[in-house]
């Protein structure tokens, strides 16, 4: 795909997302219980803008103990002065998905956006802040399901980070993680 091409479905995907949120899309963050709030909104993805090699290990589609292992990449922009990031997801030389994230000033949190590149839907965000030095995010399955999944950024430091994705079947009272990333800046 031509880098123009790529730069056009980019600024169209959050054509859609900041359309979405203009609408007032809204729901829980996830947060914990006295936890000390260190982001300040903008400028919170920073450290994520560049080019990453991912280490992936991924819990297999309907299994519990089944891993899956591959290496992937992702090219991450910050934009609207740190108001909005947006990653390409790659693995195996394949295009995953995109990711978007935008800052809400009134919510004072961050809605994390996800589109696959299997299907092209932009999935209801996550909500979430940066809490203690992670950025953790939540959200419920829409598909009239009653899981519950959040996302968090932790062990952010300036050449490598961790996503890691969790999942629980009993309103929130159990964690179980389904996908683990290891982020390495390109170079390091």
């Amino acid at each position: 795909m031509k880098e123009i091409d790529r730069r056009v479905m980019m600024q169209a995907g959050i054509g859609l997302i900041l359309a979405r949120a203009a609408a007032g899309a809204r729901a829980s963050a996830a947060s914990a219980p006295g936890a000390k709030t260190v982001g300040t909104g903008p400028g919170d993805f920073d450290f994520l803008a560049g080019e990453w090699v991912i280490s992936n290990r991924r819990l297999k589609d309907d299994t519990s103990d089944m891993w899956e292992t591959f290496e992937g990449g992702a090219t991450v922009h910050r934009l609207l002065g740190g108001q909005a990031s947006i990653e390409e997801l790659r693995a195996n030389g394949k295009f995953l998905g995109l990711g978007v994230r935008v800052w809400h000033p009134e919510e004072q949190m961050w809605a994390d956006h996800w589109t696959s590149a299997a299907n092209g839907v932009v999935n209801a965000p996550q909500l979430g802040r940066f809490i203690d030095g992670a950025g953790i995010f939540g959200g419920e399955a829409v598909d009239g399901e009653s899981e519950r999944w959040r996302g968090i950024w932790d062990e952010i430091t300036p050449i490598s980070c961790r996503w890691h994705q969790q999942v629980s079947r009993d309103a929130g009272k159990s964690w179980n993680e389904q996908w683990i990333m290891h982020w390495t800046r390109v170079g390091q």
